[in-house]
């Protein structure tokens, strides 16, 4: 079997096969027991996908470039002003939602995630990016109340969610906001 798509292939104890396809790369994550023969085949079936997402990454690297090229004398200055703006603003949407969900984070930190858009450790410590800055004001909230809830729930059960609902009943719309903001931000060089 020869598939015409090149890939890395990464086993591991999972139970199916998956393709990945970032910054131009195929990467093709199989289980242990999958035969070479195996793989190939579920790629060269996906080829056309492969073929659509490498498309939209060469697109996304071109705007990406464009935008840096356009823009590279006044990112590093928007840059600190965003983080200045992150470090005043987001804690205070902590301490306003930790006080109605009744849970406390034992610290709130901004950091430089490029992929994550908050986090709570199992200590409770929250971590927002500073890129969430960047966002409208009813996003960072979500984000802000998303992250609370994993202090009760360290996961995405439907008790989890329904913390979330109870104090965002529009939280859906509130995350298609957020995914849109991902793709404007994914051809942007924020570095």
């Amino acid at each position: 079997m020869i598939t015409k798509t090149n890939y890395t292939l990464t086993r591991s104890k999972r139970r199916t096969i998956a393709i990945y396809v970032r910054n131009g790369i195929v990467d093709v994550r199989a289980p242990m027991r999958a035969s070479k023969c195996e793989i190939d085949k579920f790629v060269q079936s996906k080829e056309k996908w492969i073929s659509d997402r490498l498309a939209e990454s060469r697109e996304l690297q071109s705007k990406r470039d464009e935008f840096v090229q356009n823009n590279s004398a006044f990112i590093p200055q928007l840059k600190t002003e965003y983080i200045a703006k992150a470090k005043s603003y987001i804690p205070t949407r902590v301490m306003y939602f930790s006080k109605l969900m009744n849970v406390t984070p034992i610290a709130v930190k901004i950091n430089s995630a490029k992929t994550r858009w908050g986090s709570c450790s199992g200590r409770k410590s929250l971590n927002f990016s500073w890129r969430l800055i960047m966002a409208d004001d009813d996003v960072i909230d979500y984000v802000v109340v998303h992250e609370l809830a994993h202090i009760t729930e360290m996961n995405h059960s439907p008790r989890f969610w329904a913390i979330v609902e109870n104090i965002l009943p529009d939280y859906k719309t509130r995350q298609l906001k957020l995914k849109q903001l991902q793709k404007v931000l994914s051809v942007q060089d924020w570095d």
